[in-house]
């Protein structure tokens, strides 16, 4: 579990960038700006080399591997950083690396790398996570397809160019068992978009699909009855990378003011039982990292190959534990700070926001700790 020098080296260099090129503060510029990101800041982040770490040298990227992305997106946690780099440069990324066609991978992940394509997965059709009851439809008509229905709370959909877009194939009529990803440029007609206010300000965004036609190259790779699951396992991964950062921020946030603030003429921090909240909660994050560092190294270990069930329980354990330890933290950050803490001035209200977000996209803690017993079998 311990870093590399090269790794160590990259964690540097990101929580460097990110805390000088975008502080949690820029939160706020963004949501004044009504945009979900800076561009200019996204082109840095492509100069970096960080939104092609996943994809190898041969596609343009810089192929640092699961490892080292992990750690750029912990650092874009800890400033709650908005950009496409979740879910294009790891999530979009991952899914055509693992399951696209070789020609989908030549067309796609130069983009990808070079930050000119961004991608959005789009799996939620109700306000919870139960991907397994899909209702969009796509029918094989004449060598394409034509897809029908709507997704919710889309990250990053409203800005995506691409939409990694989970559908249940329709046979003769009949709709089946079948799940599989499809690729649909947003611009496409019959691709409707509606932003969503959210409380962090990402840019989130309901989308219909009416009618909508595609070619044959539309779906990702070849049919898999798990690949679906699978790109979710990684999405799962991925987002507990960020959400440990944003704890882990938060945290530090919290002790700074313990250790400064005054209160009866002595620290805060030298009361005894605000000590005891404070350790526990860093034994959650110390679960939680734990956790999400095995999950990266298993992706490095297995490459591009496909899931087992043993990376399925390592990614609901993820998403459980730092959706826990992230909720934990953000509370306490917000009430340890006092009434200053529910000011929008401050920062630890944008934590407390974006915690609330992250913990809801691709299932929360408890749908992912039921998961986790199945799959366990307990």
């Amino acid at each position: 579990m311990s870093m590399t020098p090269d790794q160590q080296m990259l964690e540097d260099t990101a929580r460097q960038f990110f805390a000088e090129r975008s502080p949690p503060g820029a939160v706020r510029a963004n949501r004044t700006a009504g945009r979900s990101f800076d561009p200019t800041l996204w082109q840095q982040i492509g100069e970096l080399g960080f939104s092609g770490a996943l994809i190898p040298e041969s596609h343009g990227g810089s192929g640092i591997g699961y490892r080292g992305l992990g750690l750029v997106l912990e650092a874009a946690g800890r400033t709650l950083c908005a950009s496409p780099l979740l879910q294009s440069s790891f999530i979009g990324a991952a899914a055509v690396l693992r399951h696209g066609s070789a020609a989908q991978q030549a067309s796609l992940l130069p983009r990808i790398a070079m930050g000119e394509l961004t991608l959005a997965l789009a799996v939620d059709e109700t306000p919870h996570h139960h991907p397994e009851n899909t209702r969009t439809v796509a029918r094989h008509v004449d060598g394409g397809w034509v897809l029908n229905g709507r997704k919710r709370f889309v990250a990053d959909g409203d800005s995506a160019s691409l939409l990694l877009t989970l559908a249940r194939i329709d046979t003769a009529g009949a709709e089946s068992d079948a799940l599989r990803w499809f690729l649909v440029p947003s611009a496409t007609a019959g691709v409707t978009r509606q932003r969503l206010h959210t409380v962090d300000g990402e840019g989130f965004a309901d989308i219909e699909f009416a009618a909508v036609d595609l070619g044959a190259d539309a779906a990702l790779g070849t049919a898999s009855p798990t690949s679906w699951q699978d790109v979710l396992d990684v999405a799962c991964i991925a987002l507990a990378s960020t959400m440990q950062g944003s704890a882990e921020a938060a945290l530090a946030l919290t002790l700074d003011h313990l250790k400064t603030r005054t209160q009866f003429g002595q620290l805060i921090g030298s009361f005894q039982s605000l000590q005891h909240r404070v350790a526990r909660l860093h034994v959650d994050l110390q679960l939680a990292r734990a956790a999400v560092t095995g999950a990266l190294d298993e992706l490095d270990a297995r490459g591009h190959v496909t899931a087992d069930p043993r990376l399925h329980r390592l990614a609901s354990l993820c998403k459980a534990l730092c959706g826990d330890a992230l909720h934990d933290v953000s509370n306490e950050t917000v009430q340890l700070h006092g009434g200053i803490g529910m000011t929008d001035v401050h920062d630890s209200g944008l934590f407390l926001k974006r915690a609330r977000v992250l913990e809801t996209l691709y299932g929360t803690s408890s749908h992912h700790r039921d998961r986790y017993a199945r799959l366990a079998g307990i």
